[in-house]
């Protein structure tokens, strides 16, 4: 039998809204999965966990066991947790107090690629992105999280399913 790998699972859109979970279910819903060591971060829907399967045997299992627990539409992506630290160290911009600093994790190809042709349009004092090796990176001004065209763009239906963003303070904790 293989070793376990540690991966991480960023759930989409949960307690935000009408979604709401509680963490200590959340971990008990991965375990009932059969996933091990698992720890749950904030209530974003941050989760790491230890398995022997693969990332694609792994989403099906997650999206399906969680919209039958919690009775949404599941959405997760996940990654290696080994990739995080390099994620957090490539951030290329300057962290300052008067501004959040964002990773939005896109899993699909073509949506990064449209995201960064996006983005490569976009230079103003409120907001800067970079492109990361299969992640953005986006510096946001404090209090504009949620207003600017390019947030508004992350967070249309279309790209629910394979985008999601992060605080890099965060991903720090986990």
């Amino acid at each position: 039998m293989s070793q376990p790998t540690t991966y991480i699972a960023f759930l989409r859109g949960i307690n935000v809204g009408n979604i709401r979970i509680k963490m200590t279910d959340l971990k008990l819903a991965f375990e009932a999965m059969g996933f091990e060591a698992v720890k749950t971060y904030l209530q974003t829907g941050n989760v790491v966990f230890s398995s022997t399967k693969t990332i694609e045997e792994i989403k099906p299992i997650l999206e399906s066991g969680l919209t039958q627990t919690f009775h949404y539409e599941a959405f997760v992506l996940l990654y290696p947790y080994s990739d995080l630290a390099e994620i957090i160290e490539q951030y290329p911009m300057e962290r300052a107090e008067t501004h959040h600093a964002y990773v939005i994790f896109v899993e699909n190809e073509a949506v990064l690629d449209n995201l960064k042709q996006i983005a490569a349009d976009i230079n103003n004092d409120s907001e800067t992105i970079v492109a990361g090796k299969k992640v953005l990176y986006w510096r946001v001004e404090r209090g504009k999280s949620t207003d600017t065209d390019f947030a508004k763009l992350t967070s249309k239906a279309k790209y629910k399913s394979v985008v999601t963003v992060r605080n890099i303070n965060t991903l720090e904790k986990m």
